[in-house]
């Protein structure tokens, strides 16, 4: 928790509360995350956002797929995000997650192998994140993550990837005075070669119900 609280600036209120948020393994959308965003007073705060970004002007909360993604080549023009893009952006914490490749030979018939992506030092990480809130009923804070194209690294297994925001950039990202789109869109970029490392893991962590540890266990033989 000390870890979090230094790399992202957490104000002392949020850092009380860090204790409370329990580490996860397996999140899936419409699920809460923790993210991190800049309130006006210049002060960064922890919360739990639902992931799948609910526009604010939503009918209904439920209408349709949840908006889990947003590509970055398009953010600043799609309704659905580029208002948040100029005004309600957030650091979304882990230090790690996962996509699945699809296995060659007849063996694996229709399987995929899931990989745990993270990075090479085990430090943690910021997605560049996206947050709304909906008040068509009980109020909902939603964020959603914004992805590029996929580095060489991990091109193998996905030709998209989460945008990895670099620590020095994590200010600006943040910053509520900056609502110019262009300012902030040069952050967009796949990582870099070096950053991040793939591993193959079991395929306990395609069960949204399993949320523990087995999930990021490295597996040298497929499919175990």
């Amino acid at each position: 928790m000390n870890l979090l609280v230094e790399q992202f600036d957490i104000g002392l209120e949020s850092a009380r509360q860090l204790p409370l948020f329990e580490p996860r393994y397996n999140i899936a959308p419409t699920q809460d995350v923790l993210v991190v965003r800049e309130r006006e007073r210049g002060e960064r705060e922890a919360a739990m956002l639902r992931w799948g970004l609910v526009p604010s002007w939503a009918k209904e909360l439920q209408a349709g797929a949840p908006l889990i993604n947003a590509r970055a080549e398009t953010v600043a023009e799609k309704p659905a995000f580029r208002t948040a893009l100029r005004r309600r952006r957030c650091l979304i914490p882990a230090d790690g997650f996962y996509e699945w490749q699809k296995a060659s030979g007849a063996a694996a018939r229709g399987k995929k192998q899931p990989y745990y992506i993270h990075r090479r030092d085990e430090r943690p990480f910021a997605f560049a994140g996206l947050w709304e809130r909906w008040t068509g009923g009980p109020e909902v804070e939603s964020c959603t993550i914004v992805t590029t194209s996929a580095n060489n690294t991990l091109s193998a297994l996905h030709d998209r990837m989460p945008v990895i925001l670099s620590e020095e950039d994590y200010a600006l990202w943040l910053d509520p005075a900056v609502e110019d789109a262009a300012a902030v869109t040069p952050l967009l970029v796949p990582a870099a070669e070096v950053v991040l490392v793939a591993e193959p893991v079991s395929t306990h962590v395609n069960r949204v119900a399993n949320d523990d540890p087995q999930c990021i266990e490295v597996q040298r033989a497929l499919f175990e």
